[in-house]
């Protein structure tokens, strides 16, 4: 049983400090949603309607033929696919075979792509048509045997043009040309009778995703079933008051990504809503599909967030349909909350996780107490400390800084095949995190930084993101990360990189009092680059690292 912590006093009505958890895996979660709920829609594609029966069944099939071309229980099949509906047939359909899904972001370079796939182990991959070409010139470099091309007009009624912001002028699909390639649906209409499927046992390995490498090599995450059942659960009981089949979520966050990967597509399926694919996150884009299809529950990043309330037609639409926001990856500025609330009244909540979390640790109390700054408290039969940066044994008075650690069902076992790291980061059955937090009396968590992005000058810790938020601040601001750059006196010096909001021209003369008015002189940039966009991720989190890589090569 679960002490008590003093964040459990802020769990909702109805809300366990304790989940008792079903031995289930998320195959078996789908099949049960199928027969709750054979005829609703499981997803919904550019009008293209699966519901929960037939995504079942296609899941089934999928396995079968996967053991049918020869991969085993225990095998490796990368995924490097967009939100369409052959990723989510192709993880349940990879878990029924027995086998391991490795999620790759198809945006990843040649060298990212080799070295995750090496890592893995992945003798077979399903791929976006649109990138074939790539994988197939990759392909000797691996242990790939199999890849299965997945087109983005397979489950479309008409074709649909160019999507994917990925998609580099010149690349085609195959179409009937000889590849070396298996269709996806050839492989499903071919015949796998006599095929039988074992159940996954709940702590079979059952994912390997990739840390993204935003703080060097990317790192593969031991992730099992009883991880990804387990989460799935929490997050059930948070949610407390939304019931079975009656929900809609916006798949903005990628699959690829943990947090599309548990908190949209696998919860949809564990809580029987509909997930309504969008395969190219751009705000316009969002805000058409938010009007067509009209979600409860929007998850997004703050980016896409600032990008869809400066369009015009969020000022004047009605959103009420709206139940919650959820935002991660950054805080969302207590201006951006007030106005979703005005515009919507519904509930706003952030969270925080990463891949090693198996998507999530901490999140706003659903329907209970918001602060801004917070990405709110630790879920259920999750345990967190903050610890000294030296040593990582001494435990912070509340307000302090340290790094967080966590405990709990939804803790990865460690990195694949990197025996060192995980070491590093697992100690005393605690995961090291290599963020900076505080929590306060209440227990909120409030992010400060990463340890490998804080910046030590003249002797002094400055953490960027104290700096970002007073940017924010700015009214001709739209965008703004700061990095840390070599000084020869200094050790390190502060560059900030900003984005003026559209129609407004901004300079450092303007920037650099209204810095001086909200921080110490010492976390003051000394340099200011006004620039027309940020390197962002697949789900749109601002770069840092290759901010600093570029004023890097800036630097004379």
């Amino acid at each position: 049983m679960m002490e008590e912590r003093l964040w459990h006093k802020e769990y909702m009505q109805g809300v366990p400090r304790e989940v008792s958890f079903e031995d289930l895996t998320m195959p078996e979660y789908l099949s049960r949603t199928a027969r709750r709920f054979p005829r609703r829609d499981a997803l919904i594609f550019m009008g293209k309607r699966i519901c929960f029966s037939e995504l079942d069944e296609l899941a089934t099939i999928f396995a079968k033929s996967l053991r049918k071309i020869g991969v085993s229980p225990g095998d490796r099949v990368a995924l490097l696919l967009p939100n369409i509906p052959q990723i989510v047939i192709a993880y349940y359909g990879i878990w029924r075979a027995g086998a391991v899904a490795v999620p790759c972001n198809p945006l990843y370079t040649e060298e990212e792509i080799v070295h995750q796939v090496n890592l893995s182990g992945a003798t077979a991959a399903v791929v976006l048509d649109l990138i074939v070409p790539r994988v197939m010139a990759l392909k000797p470099k691996t242990p790939l045997k199999t890849v299965i091309t997945a087109h983005i007009n397979d489950y479309l009624p008409f074709p649909v043009k160019q999507l994917f912001p990925f998609v580099k002028k010149g690349m085609h699909r195959p179409d009937d040309r000889t590849d070396g390639t298996v269709r996806f649906l050839d492989l499903m209409k071919n015949s796998a009778s006599g095929v039988t499927l074992e159940r996954p046992k709940m702590d079979d390995l059952a994912l390997i995703p990739y840390t993204g490498g935003t703080t060097g090599v990317s790192k593969g995450a031991i992730i099992t079933h009883r991880n990804i059942s387990s989460i799935n659960q929490i997050l059930g009981a948070w949610f407390f008051d939304l019931k079975d089949g009656l929900d809609s979520e916006l798949a903005i966050f990628p699959f690829f990504h943990m947090a599309g990967f548990n908190l949209v597509m696998n919860l949809s399926i564990y809580k029987g809503w509909t997930a309504i694919l969008v395969p190219r996150p751009e705000p316009k884009a969002v805000m058409e599909m938010t009007l067509k299809y009209k979600p409860s529950i929007f998850l997004a990043v703050p980016t896409i967030y600032v990008g869809v309330m400066a369009l015009p037609e969020f000022k004047k639409a009605d959103l009420s349909f709206i139940k919650g926001f959820f935002s991660g990856a950054a805080p969302l500025s207590a201006e951006t909350i007030q106005a979703l609330q005005d515009a919507t009244g519904a509930s706003i909540v952030e969270g925080y996780g990463m891949t090693e979390s198996t998507s999530i640790t901490h999140m706003t109390p659903w329907r209970g107490k918001l602060k801004p700054g917070s990405v709110g408290i630790p879920l259920p039969n999750t345990d967190i400390r903050i610890v000294d940066l030296d040593t990582g044994s001494v435990d912070m008075p509340a307000g302090e800084p340290g790094e967080i650690i966590f405990k709990g069902p939804q803790q990865c076992l460690g990195y694949y095949d990197m025996p060192e790291e995980t070491a590093q980061s697992l100690r005393d059955g605690w995961f090291y995190t290599g963020d900076i937090g505080r929590m306060d009396e209440d227990g909120f968590l409030y992010i400060v930084d990463r340890k490998k992005d804080m910046i030590i000058a003249g002797g002094y810790n400055i953490y960027p993101r104290d700096i970002d938020e007073v940017l924010y601040q700015h009214p001709k601001v739209l965008e703004a990360c700061t990095v840390g750059i070599p000084h020869d006196y200094r050790g390190e010096t502060v560059k900030a990189y900003v984005v003026p909001r559209p129609g407004e021209v901004v300079t450092s003369a303007e920037l650099d009092p209204f810095c001086r008015q909200k921080l110490a002189a010492y976390k003051v940039p000394k340099i200011y680059e006004i620039v027309e966009s940020l390197p962002k991720s697949a789900v749109g989190k601002i770069l840092r690292r290759e901010l600093r890589e570029m004023a890097m090569k800036q630097k004379p």
